[in-house]
């Protein structure tokens, strides 16, 4: 049993809930993303992340959690799609640095939740040297 209450109207918490032998469980969108850019910042290659608009960036600077920069989670059902916005490093192979990125941030954020990544897009927002 699975019910998504997708109310992200400017900062209105969204969470996810599912059931299974041991309860309900409720994920919020907020905590899918610090997963998902904690394991983003771990994988080789990628320097950093970054707000996919300006004015992302600008409200960035007076939030107090930064964790999730640079990651947009969408959930539909018991489906989560991930947007990531990073910067690679200069020298490494742009797909090769994706592939893993994909690999990696899919296999902690299903671990984490116990729902389906459906999609994970990577964003080159820039190459760093």
């Amino acid at each position: 049993m699975c019910a998504v209450h997708i109310l992200n109207c400017f900062g209105v918490i969204v969470s996810v809930h599912t059931s299974n032998a041991y309860g309900r469980i409720t994920v919020t969108e907020d905590s899918i993303a610090q997963v998902a850019a904690d394991t983003a910042l771990d994988c080789y290659g990628i320097v950093d992340l970054v707000s996919k608009t300006f004015s992302d960036n600008l409200s960035d600077l007076f939030r107090r959690k930064r964790l999730s920069r640079g990651v947009s989670v969408f959930t539909n059902g018991d489906r989560i799609f991930i947007d990531l916005y990073v910067i690679i490093k200069y020298g490494l192979s742009i797909e090769a640095v994706a592939q893993s990125l994909k690999k990696a941030v899919k296999y902690r954020v299903e671990h984490f939740s116990g729902m389906v990544v459906d999609t994970i897009t990577i964003h080159v927002v820039g190459i760093k040297v």
